[in-house]
């Protein structure tokens, strides 16, 4: 009984850590420190006193007449028409931009996974570079490419009198532009999808390729469900990159009423209006919404997941 108590004393003791570990931590927490202050001050402050605003009537030009309103904001959200029409718009535009991102990412990933392929570090670099491109100056170059007086594409297209096609002011034509603009940013997601066809065995598909299966059925029926994790990953990244922007070619425009995403909204209510409160409600709402979506993904992941850990 004695030799039980003493055993369990000493597994309840925590080891004690050496110079060098308690060394090391100290080295890794210094690195780290302006990340972390930066994380403080830049990121949950501020979204921590977007909320606190949110409840309040503050103003940038009246900062003196701030007052505490409770749910006020909230409830305007709610019957503010604009609001429910570029959140729809963006809705929209993410069931088409989303998928069509992960379908992209996961077609080159194939395609840069292939072993007969030739400088495979070459072409895996060109397809990232866009990625890694500023917002900002991806918005200037395609401004200049499109610019009816100087853009290259219209005067491309001005001998065939073709060049008033593009710059019809339909939301149609502006949906299909940042669908397209959209997938500049897939970098990261093909690295994600490429890590994980690269990580299944290969006796896997030995294995099928003895029992006669082709290309097409290894794809499908072995490959995509392999990396489901990975589109799993891709798809919560995406979802979570809509609160930042939800297109790239519509960061930093003037808010252009239907055809604007619901941050452009935002934009417009903070720095045009300057209802700092009605604008940081505007935010909240739209990352209630978002987190909606995200733990509805969470929950039914089992069904569509695979997780080799579930297994054992």
């Amino acid at each position: 009984m004695q030799s039980t108590t003493a055993i369990q004393k000493k597994i309840s003791v925590h080891p004690r850590l050496s110079a060098e570990t308690r060394y090391k931590r100290q080295i890794g927490l210094f690195l780290i420190s302006p990340w972390l202050v930066g994380l403080l001050i830049f990121k949950l402050v501020p979204i921590l006193a977007s909320l606190g605003i949110s409840f309040t009537n503050y103003q940038l030009l009246n900062p003196d007449q701030i007052q505490f309103i409770g749910f006020q904001n909230y409830q305007a959200v709610l019957k503010d028409a604009v609001a429910g029409s570029v959140l729809l718009q963006t809705i929209k535009l993410a069931l088409i931009v989303i998928p069509l991102q992960i379908a992209t990412s996961i077609f080159i990933a194939v395609l840069l996974s292939n072993r007969r392929l030739l400088m495979k570090n070459t072409i895996r670099t060109l397809f990232f570079l866009p990625s890694i491109i500023p917002a900002f100056a991806a918005i200037l170059m395609w401004q200049g490419y499109l610019d009816p007086g100087i853009g290259w594409l219209p005067l491309i297209l001005q001998p065939f009198g073709l060049e008033g096609l593009l710059f019809s002011l339909s939301s149609v034509g502006v949906d299909s532009l940042f669908i397209l603009t959209s997938l500049w940013t897939i970098g990261p997601s093909i690295l994600i999808m490429m890590g994980a066809i690269q990580s299944i065995p290969s006796e896997i598909y030995e294995a099928a390729l003895l029992d006669g299966a082709g290309y097409l059925t290894r794809l499908f029926r072995m490959t995509i469900p392999l990396i489901t994790p990975a589109i799993f990953f891709s798809l919560i990244l995406n979802l979570t990159a809509l609160f930042g922007g939800a297109i790239l070619l519509d960061r930093g425009n003037t808010y252009r009423g239907d055809i604007s995403s619901y941050d452009g909204y935002v934009r417009y209510v903070l720095l045009d209006l300057f209802q700092v409160g009605y604008a940081s409600s505007l935010a909240w709402v739209f990352f209630i919404v978002v987190m909606i979506v995200i733990l509805i993904l969470f929950g039914t992941s089992r069904r569509w997941v695979y997780f080799p850990d579930r297994e054992r």
